[in-house]
């Protein structure tokens, strides 16, 4: 009997990374974020800083934390191209489909699977005016500490970074996951935040970039709570420790 369950379990998963099952996963989580987006009100702050960019023609690097990631799609200005950085794993694949649904471009990569290949489509991406979106928490945390890979995009290209994030009244908080991920529900009340651009100088040290993105962190965690508390609902809090101390700028070696 414990055979079978075995092998009834692995039968499942490899079910569950077929193209068929991935098309189809990335379909549900699509129209279900439409209905939540399109039944619920929503409140959007600072959504002019992005759009002024854009109609100046210029672009930029959108940051977001990965427990409010499920949602940030449908918030997207149709009039204006934007390329996302996706795992190349199976949850990379579901994520990817919903994004092409929605209509962005995705960038296969991360920090621990083609980081090479990912980091020329960013900065290619950004080359060719074309705006970029990065969870700078993930894939695996720690929740809501920023890693400091989108200011060397923002450092090389002199193009700024901007967080958004979300919150709504009613939704389940999955305070299992690592990331405390939010899903909303639908007939809602909800409420979008962008941060102001922030620039970081081509000429900044490890310590300065260290200062900037503690700022940015800040910032975005800050717009998160607000959001939270304007819902009524406890806020989410960052992780208790950096686990990847290699994602940190350690000594002055200039640019």
């Amino acid at each position: 009997m414990l055979n079978i369950k075995k092998r009834l379990k692995k039968k499942l998963k490899d079910m569950l990374k077929s193209d068929t099952a991935i098309n189809c996963i990335s379909s549900l989580i699509y129209w279900y974020t439409r209905v939540v987006y399109y039944t619920s009100s929503w409140q959007i702050k600072g959504r002019e800083n992005p759009v002024k960019l854009w109609e100046a023609g210029k672009d930029f690097i959108l940051i977001g934390w990965h427990g409010r990631a499920l949602m940030l799609p449908a918030f997207r200005d149709y009039r204006f191209p934007l390329n996302a950085l996706v795992s190349l794993h199976n949850d990379g694949r579901m994520i990817a489909g919903v994004l092409q649904k929605y209509g962005l471009g995705t960038i296969g990569g991360s920090s621990n699977n083609n980081a090479r290949g990912a980091a020329l489509g960013l900065m290619t991406s950004l080359q060719n005016d074309t705006s970029i979106c990065i969870i700078p928490d993930g894939p695996r945390g720690p929740r809501m500490h920023l890693s400091i890979s989108p200011l060397y995009y923002a450092k090389k290209t002199g193009k700024p970074i901007i967080g958004m994030t979300y919150s709504t009244k009613r939704c389940k908080i999955i305070e299992s996951a690592w990331d405390k991920m939010m899903v909303p529900y639908p007939f809602n009340k909800g409420i979008c935040c962008f941060s102001k651009p922030f620039y970081i100088p081509a000429d900044a040290t490890d310590e300065e970039l260290e200062q900037y993105r503690q700022t940015i962190e800040n910032e975005l965690n800050k717009l998160n709570y607000d959001a939270d508390k304007k819902m009524g609902i406890t806020p989410t809090k960052p992780g208790s420790e950096i686990k990847n101390k290699n994602d940190r700028p350690k000594t002055n070696k200039g640019n």
